[in-house]
C-alpha cells in the first residue's frame, strides 16, 4: 500500500526531504519522514531567539508514508519559530515562519470603469513580491449586479490577486469563480448575495447544486477568504424531508491543492433560502478534497444550512477547525472521510441543529465515515486519519441529537468537550484501530434546559462557565423549612459546575489555562472571549460597500 500512496499523494517537492513545514498565519503543519516505526513522535517549539522549549501536541505516525506529521496551532502571524521533532533515535530541527497577514501590493486596479452588469474577468495577476489589488476607487463603492443574466460576477484566472471591498449581486451560478489551478487569491471585506440557481431536491428533478458565493475549481489553493458577509442566495436547499439536501453553498473548494485560510466570515440566510453546506466542497472520499491539507477554518459564523455547516472531507491532512460559531444546521462539522489526517477540531461552539423545517429533532455534531478507493489496483481505506477533537461546547436544548454520526470511525481522540446531548455520545466500537474518548462531559438527561445553567447569562455569543449549575439529586431527600420537616423525591439543586477546572492539559491547546486545571468546553475562565464573524475580526474596519453611497468618484 505504501508505494502507490507515496507516488500519488505525496508532495513531489518534498518526497526526498527529511522534514519540512507548511505555514499559515497562525499554524504550522509539520512533516517528518522517518525510517523506523516509532512508538511516538515528539514535537517541541519556541519563538526563535527567545524563550524556553515548549511541548507541542504529539505528532501522529502514518505507516503508509513512514511519516510523522502534526500541527502547531494558536501561533503569532509573521513570526519565526524553532521546531524540534523526534521519533525513536531520529531527530530533525528546523526554523519556520508563519505567514504574514500583509500582502505587498505591486499594482492596483480601481473599478470605477469596470462593467457592473456583466462578468468582470481578472486575468492579470502579480507575484509574491507584488500582488494585484482589485478594489473600488477611494471613498466609493462598487456594486456588480448581473441580474441573473451572467453566470458570474467575477472570474479570477490569475495568481496573486487581492479582491477587496466589493458588493456582488445576482450571479446566475457562482458570484466569484476562481478557475482551476489558480493559486494565491485573497477575497476579503466583500458582500455577496442573490447568487445561484433555484436549487432543491434531486427527487424534484433538480440536477444542479453547489452554486456558490465563492467557488474554487480543481487544484486551486492558497486561498484566503476573510471578513466577508455572505448571505441570502437566490434559491435554497431542500431539507431532509425530501432526501439529501442540494442547493447553494457559501464557499466551495473542489479537490483543493491546500494551504487555504477561511476566517472571520459571517455566513447567514433564512431557512427558506438555506444553504446545502456553508463551507464545503469535494471530493469527500478521496485523498484530496476540501480543504485538503495545511488549511485553517476559524472565527466564522455559519448558519442556516440543511446539511453541513462546515464540511471538511477528503485527506484532511493537517487541517485545523477552531473558534467557529455554528448554528441552525443539521451537521455542525462533517469529516467523512479523513483519509490522511490529522484533523483538529477545537474550541468551536455548536448551536441549534434540526432535521427539517417541521422536525426539530436535530442531527449530529460531527459526521464521520470511511470508504475505500482503488489505487493502482489496490483497495485503500479513506478512513484511517486521526481526528483530534478538543474543548468544544455543544449548546442545549435544541442542539445536536448525537455527538457523532453512526458511520464507522477510527483514530478519533476526544478531550475536554461539553457533549451533553439527548442521543448517543460515542459511536459503537468497530474494532482496531481504536478510538480514544476521555474526559468529556456527556449525558442524555442533562441534554435539555439544565445545560443552560452551566453558562453565565450574556447577550453576546459568549458561554463562560457559571460556578454552579442545576442538577438532580436522585432519591428521597429530607429537609427542614419554616420549622417543619418534609421530603422531596429527586429535587433540583445547585451544585458545582463539573466543567470548571476539570479539564486535562493538552500541550499546545490549553497551555494558558487559569485556575487549578483547564476548564472543559470552548471558553476558559478569565481569558478573552472567542471571536466570531467579520465584525469581530482583529482590526476590523467597515468596508466600502457599507460606508459609501456613491458608486462613482
Amino acid at each position: 500500500m505504501l508505494l502507490p500512496l507515496l507516488l500519488l499523494f505525496a508532495d513531489a517537492v518534498h518526497a526526498q526531504q527529511k522534514a519540512w513545514v507548511e505555514p499559515t498565519f497562525e499554524s504550522l503543519g509539520l512533516y517528518f519522514n522517518v525510517t523506523s516505526t516509532p512508538a511516538n513522535c515528539r514535537l517541541q517549539y519556541k519563538e526563535s531567539g527567545a524563550g524556553q522549549w515548549r511541548d507541542g501536541h504529539w505528532m501522529v505516525y502514518d505507516p503508509r508514508e513512514k511519516q510523522c506529521r502534526g500541527s502547531l496551532v494558536l501561533l503569532k502571524p509573521d513570526t519565526a519559530y524553532d521546531v524540534r521533532m523526534s521519533a525513536a533515535e531520529e531527530t530533525a530541527e528546523l526554523q519556520a515562519r508563519t505567514r504574514s497577514e500583509r500582502f505587498p501590493i505591486g499594482k492596483t486596479t480601481y473599478l470605477q470603469d469596470a462593467p457592473r452588469d456583466r462578468t468582470l474577468r481578472i486575468t492579470e495577476g502579480g507575484d509574491a513580491s507584488g500582488w494585484h489589488l482589485v478594489t473600488p476607487s477611494p471613498k466609493t463603492k462598487w456594486v456588480s449586479d448581473v441580474f441573473n443574466l451572467s453566470d458570474n460576477n467575477i472570474v479570477i484566472e490569475a495568481d496573486y490577486v487581492v479582491l477587496r471591498g466589493v458588493e456582488l449581486r445576482n450571479a446566475a451560478v457562482h458570484a466569484i469563480h476562481i478557475k482551476d489551478g489558480v493559486q494565491n487569491v485573497v477575497i476579503e471585506d466583500s458582500h455577496i448575495s442573490g447568487w445561484g440557481r433555484i436549487g432543491g431536491a434531486r427527487v424534484w428533478g433538480v440536477n444542479t447544486g453547489s452554486d456558490s458565493a465563492v467557488f474554487a475549481g480543481r487544484r486551486a489553493g492558497r486561498l484566503v477568504i476573510q471578513r466577508n458577509l455572505i448571505e441570502h442566495p437566490r434559491g435554497g436547499a431542500n431539507d431532509w424531508e425530501s432526501g439529501h439536501p442540494s442547493g447553494p453553498q457559501a464557499i466551495t473548494l473542489i479537490d483543493s491543492s491546500g494551504g487555504n485560510v477561511i476566517r472571520y466570515n459571517t455566513i447567514q440566510s433564512s431557512d427558506d433560502h438555506g444553504f446545502n453546506d456553508g463551507i464545503g466542497g469535494g471530493s469527500n472520499y478521496s485523498f484530496e478534497g476540501s480543504p485538503n491539507r495545511d488549511s485553517d477554518i476559524y472565527g466564522n459564523i455559519v448558519s442556516h444550512c440543511w446539511d453541513d455547516a462546515i464540511e471538511s472531507e477528503g485527506a484532511n491532512r493537517n487541517v485545523r477547525i477552531w473558534s467557529n460559531y455554528i448554528h441552525h444546521t443539521f451537521v455542525h462539522v462533517a469529516t467523512a472521510a479523513t483519509a490522511m489526517g490529522p484533523l483538529y477540531i477545537f474550541r468551536n461552539v455548536f448551536g441549534e441543529s434540526r432535521l427539517t423545517h417541521i422536525d426539530p429533532s436535530g442531527g449530529m455534531m460531527i459526521k464521520t465515515g470511511m470508504n475505500t478507493v482503488t489505487v493502482n489496483g489496490e483497495r485503500v481505506s479513506t478512513g484511517l486519519g486521526y481526528r483530534f477533537i478538543y474543548h468544544n461546547t455543544a449548546l442545549q436544548p435544541r442542539g445536536g441529537l448525537d455527538v457523532f454520526s453512526s458511520h464507522e470511525l477510527h483514530n478519533a481522540v476526544t478531550r475536554n468537550n461539553i457533549f451533553y446531548s439527548r442521543g448517543r455520545s460515542y459511536p459503537p466500537d468497530r474494532g482496531a484501530p481504536a478510538n480514544d474518548f476521555k474526559n468529556d462531559l456527556t449525558g442524555g438527561y442533562l441534554g435539555g434546559g439544565f445545560v443552560q445553567s452551566m453558562f453565565l447569562p450574556s447577550q453576546k455569543l459568549e458561554w463562560y462557565l457559571a460556578p454552579t449549575m442545576k442538577r438532580i439529586q436522585w432519591g428521597r431527600v429530607e429537609f427542614s423549612a419554616n420549622g417543619q420537616k418534609t421530603a422531596i423525591t429527586d429535587p433540583m439543586i445547585f451544585g458545582a459546575n463539573p466543567a470548571v477546572d476539570r479539564g486535562v492539559p493538552i500541550p499546545g491547546f490549553n497551555d494558558a489555562f487559569t485556575g487549578a486545571a483547564p476548564d472543559i468546553g470552548a471558553y476558559e475562565t478569565d481569558l478573552q472571549p472567542l471571536r466570531f464573524g467579520r465584525e469581530m475580526a482583529p482590526g476590523f474596519q467597515r468596508a466600502p460597500w457599507e460606508l459609501y453611497a456613491t458608486e462613482t468618484p
